[in-house]
This record gives C-alpha cells, sequence and structure tokens, in this order.
C-alpha cells in the first residue's frame, strides 16, 4: 500500500483531504505544519509528499528542498491557492512531481496522486534495470578466458566512453547484443535508455515506423501519433542487429540521421533532433554486400568507425567450460535449485564439439541438461543427442594421425576413450611444435595451463 505523507498548517483541510486519500485506500500521515513534516521525515520515507504551499513558520518550498537532499527517490506534489500558479512552477524547478490548484476537483487530486505514484514506481524499476544491466553485463562479468575475447573487452574499456559508432561482426549466436549492452553499461551513456531492435525481424514499412516513428493518420492503423526508437533511445544507445537485412532505401535515411542527427516521422513534416548512439551488428559480410549491391559503401563507413570482429566458439574452445559452467549457475539460481556439477565426461564431450550455433547453442544445450541432469551431476546423456554424436565424431576425427587404435580402446568408457584421444593429440601437437609446449598451447587454443593440465602424468 503506497504511504502518503500529506502536510498543510490547517486542520480541516488535513482533515478532509486524510479522510479522501484513505478511501482511496492509501497509507496516509497528516502533519501539521511543514515544522512536523521535517520532523517526521528524519526518521520516515515515504512515496509521495503532498505539500501546501503557503505555511509557516516552514513553508512548502523550504520543506520540498529539504524532502529532495534527503529523500531524492520520493515523489512531491504541492499544492497551491488558484492565484499562486508561479509558485507551484517554481516548486516543479525544484524537482516537484506535478501540482493542484485549490479549489481542486476530487477526481483531478486522485489521478495525479495515481500518477506521482506511478512516476516513482517506474523511476524504481528504471533504477533496478540499470542496476541490473551493469552488475550483468560489466566488463568483470564477461567470460573472456581465451585472448580473443580479452582483446574484445580491451576494446570495450576503450570504446565504451566515447561516442563513436559500432558495428559488430561475427556468426549468429556468438553473443553481439551482450557485447553491445556492455558497451553501454560501461559508458556515460548508462543511466539513459539501450533500445535493441532486430532489423531482420520486421518487413521494410513497420521497420521504418519503428525506426522513426508516425503521425496520426500516416497510414491505416496509425490512430495516434507514435515515437520512434531513435526518440526513445535519444541520449542513450540504438542497437541495430542484423543491419544487413535493412533494404536500400532505408539505409539512405539511416544515413541521414546518422549525418544530421534528427529523424522526421512517417507521415509528419516537422525534424526532430536526436542524440542516441548507435551499435549495429550483423553476421553477414557487409564488404561483400557492397559489392553485390545491397549495402551502402557511405553507410558503412559511418557505422563501422570502431569495428569489433566476435571470433566464433569454435576458435576460442578456452571459454566453452567458463561459459557453460555461468549457464549453469545462471538456470539454476533462476530455476531456484540445487547447482548441479558437470561431469568430467560431459565436459569433454563439450569441450570436443564445433558449436556451429556458437554461444547460443550452448546456452540451449545446458538448458537442455539442467532438465534432464539427475542426481545432481549433468553426464554425456542429459545433453541433446545431436551433440553427442557430433562431438564423438569430431573427437575420432582428430586431424594429423594423432587419434589412437580405437579397436585397442573396444570396451572403454566413453570417459577414458576421449581422454585417450585427447592425450594422444596433445602429445602429437606438441611434437609437431618441436616440443615447444607454449607455441603447442596457441596451436591448440588453450593456455599454458591448460595444457600442462591436461598433459598425461610422466609417472604413469
Amino acid at each position: 500500500m503506497p504511504r502518503i505523507l500529506l502536510v498543510d498548517d490547517e486542520p480541516s483541510i488535513l482533515s478532509v483531504l486524510s479522510t479522501l486519500l484513505k478511501g482511496q485506500g492509501f497509507d496516509v500521515v497528516p502533519a501539521l505544519g511543514g515544522g512536523k513534516a521535517k520532523t517526521f521525515l528524519q526518521e520516515e520515507s515515504v512515496d509521495l509528499m503532498i505539500t501546501d504551499i503557503r505555511m509557516e513558520p516552514v513553508d512548502g518550498l523550504e520543506l520540498l528542498n529539504y524532502a529532495k537532499s534527503t529523500h531524492p527517490d520520493m515523489a512531491v506534489m504541492v499544492v497551491t491557492a488558484y492565484g499562486s500558479v508561479e509558485t507551484a512552477v517554481e516548486a516543479m524547478k525544484l524537482g516537484a512531481f506535478d501540482y493542484v490548484t485549490k479549489p481542486f476537483k476530487v477526481d483531478e487530486l486522485v489521478i495525479t496522486v495515481q500518477r506521482a505514484l506511478e512516476y516513482r514506481r517506474a523511476l524504481h524499476e528504471n533504477e533496478r534495470l540499470k542496476a541490473q544491466l551493469e552488475s550483468r553485463y560489466g566488463l568483470e562479468n564477461i567470460i573472456a578466458e581465451s585472448d580473443a575475447m580479452r582483446k574484445i573487452c580491451s576494446m570495450i574499456q576503450r570504446v565504451a566512453p566515447t561516442d563513436q559508432t559500432v558495428l559488430i561482426g561475427g556468426e549468429s549466436g556468438v553473443g553481439k547484443e551482450v557485447i553491445a549492452k556492455a558497451i553501454h553499461a560501461n559508458s556515460v551513456r548508462r543511466e539513459r535508455e539501450f533500445v535493441p531492435i532486430n532489423c531482420a525481424a520486421l518487413p521494410e514499412p513497420l521497420l521504418e515506423s519503428e525506426l522513426f516513428g508516425h503521425v496520426k493518420g500516416a497510414f491505416t492503423g496509425a490512430a495516434s501519433d507514435k515515437e520512434g526508437l531513435f526518440e526513445v533511445a535519444n541520449g542513450g544507445t540504438l542497437f541495430l542487429d542484423e543491419i544487413g537485412s535493412m533494404s536500400l532505401g532505408l539505409q539512405s535515411k539511416l544515413l541521414r540521421v546518422l549525418q544530421e542527427n534528427e529523424i522526421r516521422r512517417v507521415g509528419g513534416t516537422r525534424q526532430i533532433q536526436v542524440n542516441p548512439r548507435v551499435i549495429a551488428a550483423s553476421h553477414e559480410d557487409l564488404e561483400q554486400l557492397i559489392s553485390e549491391g545491397k549495402f551502402r559503401e557511405d553507410l558503412y563507413y559511418r557505422l563501422s568507425v570502431i569495428p569489433l570482429v566476435i571470433a566464433p566458439l569454435r576458435e576460442r574452445s578456452e571459454d566453452v567450460l567458463p561459459l557453460a559452467y555461468h549457464f549453469v549457475r545462471d538456470i539454476s539460481t533462476k530455476a531456484g535449485v540445487e547447482l548441479p556439477e558437470v561431469s568430467s565426461e560431459a565436459q569433454m564431450l563439450l569441450e570436443s564439439y564445433t558449436w556451429p550455433g556458437n554461444v547460443r547453442e550452448l546456452e540451449n544445450a545446458l538448458r537442455h541438461a539442467c532438465t534432464f541432469a539427475d542426481g545432481g551431476v549433468i553426464q554425456p546423456d542429459d545433453l541433446p543427442a545431436r551433440i553427442v554424436t557430433r562431438a564423438k565424431r569430431g573427437a575420432v576425427s582428430i586431424p594429423g594421425g594423432a587419434v589412437p587404435d580405437t579397436g585397442g580402446l573396444s570396451g572403454m568408457s566413453l570417459k577414458g576413450f576421449l581422454r585417450e584421444v585427447e592425450k594422444s593429440y596433445i602429445i602429437k601437437t606438441i611434437q609437431d611444435h618441436g616440443g615447444d609446449k607454449e607455441s603447442a598451447a596457441k596451436s591448440l587454443k588453450v593456455s599454458l595451463a591448460t595444457l600442462y593440465r591436461k598433459l598425461p602424468d610422466p609417472e604413469n
């Protein structure tokens, strides 16, 4: 139940308003005068304060200043006489949400109170989402065991504080939106909106309306004016995913926005100034699309001021298990169940698979495994069947003659088989690099510590 502090130095008005607001289901705390309200706020907090302006010895403006300094997230409404609107406007400049004039209509007062409380709830939700964004997409929370991802994190640190456009490349499922959110979360724009849109998911007319907005009557169904995402993301970040699917006509309009920082709504005539940071992404080779006449070269250079390319998961195998542990922990936490372990056999399969669907496929595989895991341990049979089959096939098809004679391994457990294959491949790779373990580790795309951990015990 929302709690309201009601402040007035006239007992009769205080009594009437208290009865009215309690009847609307609010928890009302009456305070006779600004002094008592200040005393109350020294120890308590409320969702909304409604205060008269003309009070003595502590008037409404003084109380408003005090309340905003001690309770900055509290909404404040002021009540003023009909002839003192200028004072009410001054109060709004000082941070009041709105004002009502005496004599006021009951419906008007109640609606304004509801709007003020909804505004406060929206602010709290916005702060919660910002905190979630910063905690989830802070650089310390990006899985970056591989050199490739560490370089990406280093680039984010350097790019995020700037206002340059960024073009993120990489196969589907590598985590391009995660990187875009990390850039936003570590930028000076993190207090404003991060607005994503998949350009491939909408037909051209609808995509244009979503990006630039429209005016009432612009087309059938346009019953009212609508803000576009460039306006919604003003001061924040607009993430244009799958930019390569955008039509040439829309590309021209997007180029103008990037050049002029202004948009015109569909069906409108007025130019609207906008200032979002644009981050674009594509799994397609935009330079190839340019050569085919499907993408504007001038737009490409506008977008790719800072290019980032995320390597596919198969090229950064060191990230597979850390990502797997991250997903298992996240899935079990959200489900409210005990964190399962990942058996060594399952770990080997995860490392042996090539992950054509990249990080997204890995996450889905772990969701599948967590659903079917029994006894608090994820076993190979809990993973999707296609992954187990292809991982085994991949393990047997290692190049360079490093695979042991499978005939001599018949009857061996899957765990033992995979260990033998891995051991043989590591030894063969080290031999191919003249015994240089550091060079072999780079070739295998694992750290030197990981290589030593996986080496056979010399005493066996």
